[in-house]
């Protein structure tokens, strides 16, 4: 009923969810489970979202919204362009702070191929990262960091790759952090497109390049 209080709110239950998908998957992910983590009853949850699927669904709109709102509260905490680029592409992956998180994020992608209404969201969330990165790199070209002239669409679509296999990578090989591989893999990616200069990435001893295992 319109006006009438809601004890948590959809926002609440949707990070919860994303929450349960880390540690279960999306084939343990139950609206058992999801509701025992914000302290509601299941049938609230079929109330509010009508089964598990929708429940899905709900969760890769708000994936959506994120990847549309994120790439400015990201710019707004960070002087450079090229910072603000690795910062958001960290945040995109910051729930997946284990292999084994990464393993069940990963599953909910296997979903998103096979399932049409979920790939249209993960197809969305996709395209916002893309036109976020595109906008940071045009900045930074603006601004000198980047050389006049970089295939921004080229260098665009080797930024979504290069960060994507890096979690791939990081999970099988399991050295270091999730997000130093992939701000490893963003610097390899950039660093024939800086300008000249004392940029972190086009420094091999900068900590970013380091193996790991090395001391």
């Amino acid at each position: 009923m319109a006006g009438r209080p809601r004890g948590v709110e959809d926002a609440a239950i949707l990070r919860a969810t994303a929450e349960v998908m880390g540690r279960v998957g999306p084939a343990g992910l139950t609206l058992a489970a999801v509701a025992r983590k914000v302290g509601l009853v299941p049938g609230t949850l079929v109330q509010r979202f009508g089964s598990k699927r929708g429940l899905l669904l709900a969760l890769a709109e708000r994936s959506v919204q994120e990847a549309d709102t994120l790439p400015q509260r990201v710019r707004e905490r960070h002087g450079s362009a090229l910072d603000a680029l690795a910062a958001l592409v960290a945040e995109s992956m910051a729930p997946m702070t284990t292999p084994e998180r990464f393993a069940n994020h990963l599953a909910f992608l296997c979903l998103d191929l096979t399932d049409p209404e979920l790939h249209r969201h993960a197809l969305a969330v996709h395209r916002a990262q893309g036109r976020a990165i595109g906008a940071l790199l045009a900045e930074a070209v603006t601004t000198g960091e980047l050389r006049p002239g970089t295939d921004l669409a080229a260098l665009t679509g080797s930024v979504q790759a290069a960060t994507a296999g890096a979690g791939l990578a990081w999970a099988l090989e399991r050295h270091g952090t999730l997000a130093q591989r992939v701000r490893r893999e963003l610097d390899t990616v950039l660093a024939p497109h800086l300008t000249p200069g004392p940029h972190p990435a086009a420094d091999p001893t900068h900590p970013h390049h380091r193996n790991p295992e090395e001391p």
